[in-house]
């Protein structure tokens, strides 16, 4: 054997209790589970005290570009993430033509930025996944992003798609689910894919279905109708015979306070009729999303241009005003905006940083001007590639949802901007120190669970997410007395502490607490594509 853990606390990824047992590692696979000093190897690494667990798989990521213009990926790896999910919130660069992808490079900076010198050298799914794996720190799986097929086969119009246009998404789909994707994404709340309807969404998840493939929806609000988005897709998944995975299933808004276990009741109810369903929560309060995400969908018809053009009529400024301080739009999620929780953290222009750590109301009220005013300037201003937080959540939903039995963790961590959200550095050492350690939420073993082995499952992944021989040596060796996340708002990009080694395929891109740089992830294909 290649290397020996000797005497680790194993976190087998099951939920079962933790045993003590030496775990033997030859090349990308973990080849003996044995007693504790029963083996040997080349290499001998002492784990008394320490848990080794699988490496954790993030659900839901936005690593998409990152990932490739930063391949050790240091936010991912520090906090023992092994296996990332790509193309989310319907949103992605894959598969895209030129138009589209002009497109999307314009519509997605304030979530990935637009790297200059970048070679955009793919176009279909499956060119986007051999690009990865030209060398990338962490596996990583994708979703074929249904807002990005809608622009392929229908445009930017908010109209029911034809019935040709409808079999040109069939066929985009059943492509990129042949050529390795895990599924479909959709993001409700966003444009184009916000204006596909509930019979829409049930055609393209046959598809979806009949390949084995699930569908991540971020559904059509997490605020005022929360709970009938959650049902439509129940309905969607239920109607089409197609798995559902609810992204960053949260009950956000002063209109959902305590409602977790409205929404719990609904996942239940429809589990024990059948349903094949499971969640992903990140362990914060605060949102995430780009700036323009708020406006009416209305008026983010047509494109960017289309967008700017509206956001420079005084007439147009103002009945957006309405809708989104007075009445609440749909991309507002139904509720009027109270700026002084809506925190820019990410300008593309240095001449706006003043603007960044703080909300809308401050800085509206720093400069002499309404926070609309402010709103509609700096988006004009950035050409709509501003991020923020949005201050929303309630830790007793967190809490409640986080327990359930379908429950696994993702980050929906965004990893650009002047201050990014810290989940992108932080998610995974804070489930296990706060919600773990701390507050006691989760026992030590489940947590990993719902990390590792759950995630697994939903992908289907018959070689990773457990410490079994002749699973992929994917692991994280930590201290669960001194795991903890660093990252902050103020400071998010900060490693994890008490993490002494992580193993991706085999290979340490922790060793010993430092990053070695390896580059030892590739693209990981859906059952039946390789790998």
């Amino acid at each position: 054997m290649d290397l020996v853990v000797r005497g680790a606390q194993v976190a087998d990824g099951t939920g079962d209790p933790l045993t003590r047992h030496d775990v033997g590692i030859t090349g990308d696979r973990i080849t003996e589970v044995a007693e504790p000093g029963s083996l040997t190897g080349k290499r001998v690494l002492d784990a008394d005290g320490l848990v080794l667990a699988p490496g954790f798989i993030d659900m839901h990521s936005h690593s998409d570009l990152q990932l490739l213009t930063n391949p050790d990926h240091l936010a991912k790896v520090s906090q023992g993430v092994t296996t990332e999910v790509l193309g989310q919130d319907g949103l992605s660069y894959a598969p895209v033509d030129d138009t589209v992808l002009e497109a999307l490079r314009q519509q997605l900076a304030g979530w990935n930025d637009d790297p200059a010198g970048f070679d955009w050298n793919w176009r279909s799914v499956g060119e986007y996944l051999d690009r990865l794996d030209r060398g990338v720190a962490v596996n990583a799986a994708y979703l074929v992003p249904q807002g990005t097929v809608r622009m392929l086969a229908v445009g930017w119009e908010n109209r029911p798609a034809t019935e040709p246009e409808l079999n040109g998404m069939r066929e985009l789909i059943a492509t990129g689910l042949e050529e390795g994707a895990f599924g479909l994404s959709s993001g409700l709340t966003y444009t184009p894919g916000m204006y596909a309807d509930t019979a829409e969404l049930v055609e393209l998840c046959r598809v979806v279905g009949e390949r084995g493939g699930y569908y991540s929806p971020h559904h059509r609000s997490y605020g005022a109708g929360a709970l009938e988005a959650f049902a439509e897709m129940v309905d969607v998944s239920r109607r089409a015979d197609c798995p559902l995975h609810l992204a960053h299933a949260t009950m956000n808004f002063s209109v959902n306070k305590g409602k977790a276990p409205e929404l719990l009741k609904l996942l239940d109810d429809a589990l024990d009729a059948g349903g094949d369903i499971t969640l992903d929560t990140y362990p914060y309060l605060p949102g995430a999303t780009y700036l323009s995400a708020l406006l009416p969908s209305w008026a983010t018809e047509g494109g960017l241009d289309a967008t700017l053009a509206r956001l420079s009529d005084a007439d147009t400024r103002e009945r957006i005003r309405v809708e989104i301080e007075e009445t609440g739009s749909d991309g507002a999620h139904g509720v009027p905006i109270d700026w002084s929780g809506i925190e820019i953290n990410g300008v593309r222009r240095e001449s706006n940083a003043g603007l960044v750590g703080h909300s809308v109301a401050e800085s509206a009220h720093r400069q002499g001007k309404s926070p609309a005013e402010l709103y509609f300037a700096t988006l004009v201003d950035e050409r709509l590639g501003t991020s923020c937080l949005m201050h929303i959540g309630h830790e007793e939903n967190v809490r409640a949802i986080m327990r359930h039995r379908t429950h696994t963790g993702g980050s929906d961590g965004l990893l650009v901007g002047n201050r990014p959200h810290p989940r992108a550095w932080g998610t995974f050492p804070r489930y296990l120190a706060r919600y773990v350690r701390e507050l006691g939420v989760l026992g030590l073993a489940d947590c990993v669970a719902h990390l590792t082995g759950r995630p697994a499952r939903r992908l289907r992944l018959a070689d990773r997410g457990l410490v079994r021989p002749g699973y992929a040596a994917d692991l994280v060796l930590f201290d669960p007395a001194t795991i903890t996340d660093t990252a902050t708002f103020e400071n998010p990009r900060q490693p994890a502490e008490g993490i002494s080694h992580v193993f991706v395929n085999g290979v340490a891109a922790i060793e010993d607490t430092h990053p070695t740089g390896a580059l030892a992830g590739h693209s990981l294909r859906h059952p039946g594509r390789g790998r």
